[in-house]
């Protein structure tokens, strides 16, 4: 049996046992000392990435190509109307039938395939070939959109770019660049592009729309957007290096997709604190966690 007396000489020999049988929680304690104690920061790879050069132009769609029907000889009179503004027709479909001087009636056809326009025939009116058109019909329904651009995107485009075209009541189409201005208005300091609408959709003229044209690509390293702090001293990025911040000053390019292109100052597999905050300063101690894969 233990007396009261023995005890005060125990406790220090079993704290020395203990330590024994436990030499890796001792050699843990230096480097605990050591782990960096800082605030715990989101971090991701500078990579490469590559961006699409482009150009908007807001403007208003209009018939590529207007055809105007009228008879082919003077001296007739609209006795039937067969088809309205808005109707889709195809080449050769009759539009109108006209009666002659004479007695009888003649028809009216379209040239082309497309969708009328508008039309300005009236039964009983007349028709002759130098009076107003009866029909006017947008040939092949073929839309370009006349878009505006400044002056320092002008000679960035060429015909044949491809471009996405927002229209409104639309959505969004497909289109290519069909030819560019070569003057600008001298007020507005704005320049004409045409770009040419490929869809099935319905499009109405005088549609307001917006061009998004692409005229080349820069492939460079990239950062997310949050990665970049703006401020009096310059436009900065903060990285990871020794599991300290370390704040890169860059310059900044082109963006897309929520990533920004770097252009200067830094290099594809920098450590970037994939949220800058101004509260991190130069020198702090951090402790990184990569956002595809955990701790780092």
């Amino acid at each position: 049996m233990t007396n009261a007396a023995s005890r005060p000489l125990l406790a220090p020999l079993a704290a020395a046992l203990l330590l024994l049988a436990s030499p890796a929680l001792a050699a843990d304690e230096p480097a605990a000392k050591d782990a960096p104690q800082g605030a715990t920061v989101t971090v991701l790879k500078a990579s490469k990435f590559c961006f699409p050069n482009l150009v908007e132009a807001f403007g208003i769609l209009i018939p590529r190509e207007e055809t105007f029907v009228r008879p082919d000889r003077p001296g007739l009179k609209v006795a039937e109307i067969l088809t309205d503004a808005g109707e889709t027709v195809s080449a050769g479909q009759n539009l109108a039938r006209l009666g002659l001087p004479e007695g009888g009636t003649i028809l009216v056809t379209s040239p082309v395939a497309g969708t009328i326009l508008s039309s300005t025939a009236a039964i009983g009116a007349p028709a002759s070939p130098r009076g107003e058109a009866l029909f006017s019909i947008i040939a092949r329904n073929e839309f370009d959109l006349v878009g505006m651009v400044p002056t320092q995107d002008l000679p960035k485009l060429a015909v044949n770019q491809t471009a996405r075209i927002k229209v409104v009541g639309a959505g969004e189409v497909e289109g290519k660049v069909r030819r560019v201005a070569s003057t600008v208005e001298p007020n507005s300091q704005l320049g004409q592009v045409f770009v040419g609408v490929t869809t099935n959709r319905k499009l109405f003229v005088n549609s307001s729309g917006r061009a998004i044209i692409k005229t080349g690509q820069s492939c460079g390293v990239s950062v997310p957007l949050t990665a970049v702090l703006y401020g009096a001293g310059g436009t900065v990025v903060q990285v990871v290096r020794r599991a300290r911040i370390e704040t890169k000053r860059v310059e900044v390019g082109l963006t897309d997709g929520g990533q920004i292109e770097i252009r200067d100052g830094l290099i594809e597999g920098d450590i970037v604190v994939a949220r800058a905050g101004a509260l991190l300063r130069e020198g702090d101690p951090v402790r990184a966690i990569t956002a595809e894969a955990g701790a780092r």
